[in-house]
């Protein structure tokens, strides 16, 4: 017979990633990456973090608020275009969206916890918090299901990499000189979240936004704003910004988040002005 559970938050993370598509998807592809916990008040917290500052990493287990109901089956980065069982992934589509994070406890200063490497949507309700025993956790050695079918062979080749940290992001002169205009005429700052998802890795994949076109480019989209970019080895160079709003609503809306669009297609077109990688 199904149980009801009640849980209450400690507290909220902030982080610099605003939203899903620019959060890293594993500590690792977070190094450097600071958050701040803020833990509640009235509820003698301060004294429960006692003694925590000693431990250099921690578990962080948290609530994916911005899910609307799960997904039996998802379609991780690494599983060549097969769906795999959600129990069986790390994708935050689950029954109960319950998150589990490792990260680096760098202070404890009275009800705030600063960390490190962190993976973690702005704003995301922490359930609790654990301190990490290597020799109790660690297991180097352990299987990893699926994943270890995907090892590659001479005939096979190597499986669609997971994006991986280290991608340096270059601007060229077009795309710089459209992202100015943007921040400095309409206050929409492009460049921060552009670098974030495109040093994760600029692979294609729904879930971070990014697709192919039909010229050998690609094409991220951050909210309304199509950004096109060409990758060589480990150097993305972002080429051009484009809008995702379609004609039509650039000429009749009425909705003021479309002004910025309107006089940027009127100064740089509906794609923006570009040069070859």
């Amino acid at each position: 017979m199904a149980q009801t559970i009640t849980m209450t938050p400690i507290g909220v993370i902030h982080t610099p990633f605003p939203d899903r598509v620019s959060t890293p998807r594993q500590p690792h592809a977070a190094a450097g990456a600071e958050g701040r916990i803020e833990l509640f008040p009235g509820r003698g917290l301060e004294h429960a973090v006692s003694d925590l500052e000693g431990w250099e990493f921690i578990w962080v287990i948290f609530w994916f608020h911005l899910n609307e109901g799960w997904r039996p089956k998802v379609l991780p980065p690494r599983s060549a275009g097969k769906r795999r069982g959600v129990l069986a992934t790390r994708s935050p589509h689950r029954p109960n969206p319950i998150g589990l994070s490792l990260v680096r406890l760098v202070s404890v200063e009275g009800l705030v916890v600063r960390v490190q490497d962190v993976d973690i949507v702005d704003g995301s309700p922490v359930l609790d918090i654990k301190p990490y025993l290597p020799y109790a956790e660690a297991r180097p050695g352990a299987r990893t299901g699926w994943i270890e079918s995907l090892a590659p062979t001479a005939e096979e080749g190597a499986p669609p990499p997971d994006p991986e940290p280290g991608f340096e992001v270059g601007w060229g002169e077009a795309a710089a000189a459209q992202a100015a205009y943007l921040r400095d005429e309409h206050g929409v700052d492009l460049v921060g979240p552009v670098e974030r998802t495109l040093r994760l890795g600029p692979q294609p994949h729904p879930y971070r936004r990014i697709r192919a076109e039909a010229d050998g480019t690609l094409r991220l989209s951050v909210k309304d704003w199509r950004v096109r970019f060409c990758v060589q080895g480990r150097l993305v160079t972002v080429l051009a910004i484009g809008t995702g709003y379609r004609e039509r609503d650039l000429a009749l809306s009425e909705d003021p988040a479309v002004a910025p669009h309107r006089a940027y297609v009127a100064r740089f077109g509906r794609d923006g002005e570009r040069s070859g990688c």
